[in-house]
């Protein structure tokens, strides 16, 4: 039995081929994503293996010291979304830049040129979100939606509601998804987000303030500051505000 596995290894290294785990659904807690660490970078491994959607999703985060830039700006064939966390990031895009700060967001199509910088004199942590879809690459659709683009935290409005309020971030095909929504969610204490429910997009959410506890099959799963929750496919989930006042997170769906 040994053997037969390592051949398989040996087959999916020789034919440039790895099959990833399926990333599970579940609360994936910042404290305890394993940390690697050089000059002036800290990088924070959140989830990663395939989906319903994606053959590859990898969620990290990463940390740069004031004045630090994580590499080169480059091109890739998968797709990127960044989160603001902390501070400010100066982002580029095919030539355009713009300095963003806590809770914006950017995301880059394949083989745009891009790249981040911190240029202030404090650090700055941005979540990254790279994905490949099992579906064809659309070119042609994401650039007929936009193409790459950021929004800026301050320009989104606070839209209230009964329970509480939701700032809309954007809602739009991309050259790797027929469809991607994201949302920003604050809710007032104690309350459930709505009653357990399935939908076909896979979901993730990011808390930005304080507590909650995500339903999931019917379990609850704690979620504090910075912690990533995953929702595949049909998954059966309800988030409740469960620390002492508002809590808010970010949560965005993709198919």
């Amino acid at each position: 039995m040994r053997s037969a596995i390592a051949y398989i290894a040996l087959l999916g290294l020789s034919t440039g081929f790895i099959a990833l785990q399926p990333v599970s659904s579940g609360v994936y807690e910042w404290q305890k994503s394993p940390i690697t660490r050089k000059a002036g970078v800290e990088q924070r491994t959140l989830l990663e293996g395939s989906t319903t959607d994606f053959t590859h999703l990898k969620v990290h985060a990463t940390t740069l010291a004031a004045h630090q830039a994580p590499h080169p700006a480059h091109t890739h064939d998968d797709e990127e979304l960044i989160i603001i966390k902390d501070g400010e990031l100066t982002v580029t895009i095919a030539g355009k830049t713009k300095t963003l700060g806590t809770n914006s967001i950017a995301l880059m199509m394949p083989g745009d040129e891009h790249g981040f910088e911190n240029k202030s004199d404090k650090p700055a942590t941005y979540y990254v979100m790279r994905y490949e879809s099992k579906a064809p690459v659309n070119l042609v659709r994401g650039q007929q939606a936009g193409g790459s683009f950021w929004v800026d935290w301050k320009d989104v409005a606070f839209q209230p509601h009964d329970k509480g309020g939701i700032r809309r971030m954007f809602d739009r095909a991309t050259a790797m998804t027929k469809r991607f929504e994201m949302h920003v969610t604050t809710l007032n204490q104690g309350l459930w987000s709505h009653a357990p429910h399935t939908h076909r997009a896979g979901e993730i959410l990011i808390m930005v303030e304080n507590t909650a506890q995500e339903s999931i099959d019917g379990k609850l799963h704690q979620s504090k500051l910075g912690d990533v929750i995953f929702l595949e496919s049909n998954a059966p989930h309800a988030l409740q505000n469960t620390s002492n006042s508002s809590c808010t997170y970010f949560a965005f769906q993709f198919e």
